[in-house]
């Protein structure tokens, strides 16, 4: 989020200056601006003009000496003047040292400018301490460059201060507790000391970081960022510690690059954490809590953690390829001291869950996601699914739940991903309950969705997890029911048969419905046709030879006639029962039947076994380990 913003600081202007001590190597010579009424500067001015000049200075007075070069001695000549007597600090209104050389060591210690603060292209060449300095007006120290230790430590920056472009070659530079009340400008600034710090300064406006570079251990510790931080295309090239950071509104560290960081946070933002396109070289734990992370094509050279809190992560098209790990705190982050970081601009946040928004385009071999909701990630696109490990509570979305509203029935209860239920809600005729796709979500039909559900019911299994699995194998099967491209007729025929009688052997209440119905079925046709009206009885019949003793018989059976009245009675529902119980487990159950019947039984012995085994093998795939 941009804020209106002063800009960089102005170029200055050309000026009067001394042309003394020119020699071949440098014709310019001394740059210093004249005194007042004279014709030279400071440095090079008259003893005793010099000392008129200064005589006629009092504390507050705006003084010009752009260009000067100044030594200790004379340094020192020109602040006594300023110092308020009645509190012995320094105190100057409009002050211009733009270009300005201080060769020794200066002291600002708890001055005060009244005025504008000019301090572009200026050199120190000895230590520079402004220690409590307070700038009423904007302060600028563009393309200043500091050879010593510098320090702004409780420096007060009541309007915009500029240190684009500085240069901190001391072994510190440190800002330590300052107060940046409207925006202030580090764009470009290169900090190779050993030490650059901001521990707890406040940034009231925009904290612009641009391109800056830090080439020692970098300390933004409980620092304070009431609006947005800047760090784009910045450079940290040592330790980065932004523990117990607040962030009003967003942080940007885009194009970052992190060399040897090995933590980032714990860091609170009000806002978004944008770290797209940003390098981490070497092994890191990222703490954040923050309404939105953004890591689009962000690259970890080595092993990562992600600890968050509150956050929507887009993971799009990062790169990492060792172990990486994205996990929700459970409970506020603790600081090194032992205290509970504080979250007050997360107070109005619904709850603090964390959130993937998309892992599309990541190659997910060695990505482990922990106690985080999936229920709008996006996957389509992902590598090496299958390899990809769910630890703790991770949670999907799930269809609208199975109730018969208006004209049609709703779906068994399961965890679906958030790519059908865009597809799903996009189709004509829809039902109510579906989530519409997002911005951005692009469109995906079933053929896409099929072996990203295939990837994740292997990842899964992989982890002895059967019964979880079952869910993504149901999507699988519906995806290949509905894709009319990669499947075939015949194909998408048996898979709605299966679908239907068993839910792809997932559903055994289903199995169990479909069992209760053909067993009633097959009484009530057995009752009705298949039972004999009577036990046939057997007769024997034959015929004695004339002249002999020797009798033949041939015992023969009346065929079973079909009932002519009576069908539905109590013995014939008994027998009928009988016959059906008989066939679900593949038993004859010796009962004399019609030739109906004969078909009946035999439909029957061939279609109960396997509804009741798919009933089984439902209850299995649910509690399989």
């Amino acid at each position: 989020m941009s804020h209106p913003s002063p800009g960089p600081s102005p170029t200055p202007p050309a000026w009067p200056h001394c042309a003394q001590d020119s020699t071949p190597d440098n014709p310019v010579g001394c740059r210093g601006i004249h005194v007042p009424g004279h014709t030279a500067c400071l440095a090079h001015l008259a003893v005793n003009d010099r000392a008129t000049y200064l005589a006629g200075l009092a504390p507050g007075d705006d003084i010009d000496h752009r260009g000067t070069t100044f030594t200790d001695p004379l340094l020192a000549d020109l602040l006594n003047v300023l110092r308020d007597p009645g509190t012995d600090n320094l105190r100057l209104g409009r002050a211009d040292f733009d270009l300005a050389t201080f060769t020794g060591f200066v002291r600002f210690d708890s001055a005060t400018f009244t005025g504008a603060a000019w301090f572009q292209s200026a050199t120190f060449l000895g230590p520079a301490f402004f220690d409590s300095v307070t700038f009423i007006e904007p302060a600028s120290f563009s393309s200043a460059t500091f050879t010593g230790d510098t320090r702004f430590e409780s420096a007060t920056f009541t309007r915009a201060a500029w240190f684009d472009s500085a240069t901190f070659t001391g072994d510190t530079a440190s800002f330590s507790s300052a107060t940046f009340t409207e925006d202030a400008w580090f764009e470009s600034a290169t900090f190779t000391g050993d030490t650059a710090s901001f521990s707890s300064a406040t940034f009231t406006g925009d904290a612009r970081f641009h391109s800056a570079t830090f080439t020692g251990d970098t300390w933004f510790e409980s620092a304070t960022f009431t609006r947005a931080a800047w760090f784009e295309s910045a450079t940290f090239r040592a330790e980065f510690v932004c523990e117990g950071v607040s962030i009003g509104e967003d942080a940007l560290f885009q194009r970052a690059v992190f060399e040897r960081a090995s933590s980032f946070g714990p860091l609170e933002c009000a806002g978004r954490v944008l770290l797209s396109g940003a390098e981490f070289a070497g092994p890191v734990v990222v703490t954040v809590a923050a309404r939105r992370v953004e890591c689009r094509r962000t690259r970890w050279s080595a092993t990562a953690e992600l600890r968050l809190r509150y956050a929507t992560v887009d993971f799009s098209h990062a790169v990492f390829e060792y172990p990486l790990t994205i996990a929700a705190e459970a409970g506020p982050f603790v600081l090194t001291d032992g205290r509970a970081m504080a979250e007050q601009g997360l107070v109005g946040a619904p709850d603090t869950v964390v959130r993937i928004a998309s892992l599309r385009g990541v190659d997910a071999a060695h990505l482990v996601l922990a106690g985080v909701d999936l229920s709008r990630c996006l996957f389509v696109g992902t590598v090496h699914l299958d390899q990809l490990r769910l630890e703790g509570a991770c949670v999907f979305d799930r269809v609208p739940p199975p109730a018969w509203v208006g004209r049609g029935p709703r779906f068994a209860v399961r965890r679906t991903l958030a790519e059908e239920q865009h597809w799903r809600a996009g189709r004509p005729g829809a039902a109510r309950g579906w989530n519409t796709a997002v911005l951005g979500a692009g469109g995906v039909g079933p053929a896409q969705l099929e072996p990203v559900y295939r990837a994740l019911r292997k990842a899964f299994e992989d982890g002895k997890n059967e019964p979880g699995a079952a869910d993504f194998y149901y999507g699988e099967m519906e995806m290949r029911r509905h894709d009319r491209e990669g499947t075939t007729r015949t194909e998408r025929g048996l898979l709605h048969g299966y679908w239907a009688l068993s839910g792809y052997g997932l559903r055994a209440s289903r199995a169990v419905y479909w069992l209760a119905a053909t067993m009633l079925a097959t009484v009530v046709l057995l009752m009705g046709f298949g039972i004999a009206q009577d036990t046939p009885k057997q007769q024997a019949t034959g015929t004695i030879p004339a002249g002999g003793g020797k009798a033949t018989f041939e015992i023969d059976k009346d065929d079973p006639q079909n009932p002519s009245s009576d069908r539905f009675t109590g013995e014939r529902f008994e027998k009928a029962l009988n016959v059906t119980l008989n066939s679900v487990v593949f038993r004859s159950s010796g009962q004399d039947m019609t030739t109906a019947g004969t078909y009946i039984e035999m439909a029957s012995r061939l279609t109960e076994p396997v509804l009741l085994g798919l009933a089984v093998l439902a209850v299995r795939n649910r509690v399989k380990r």
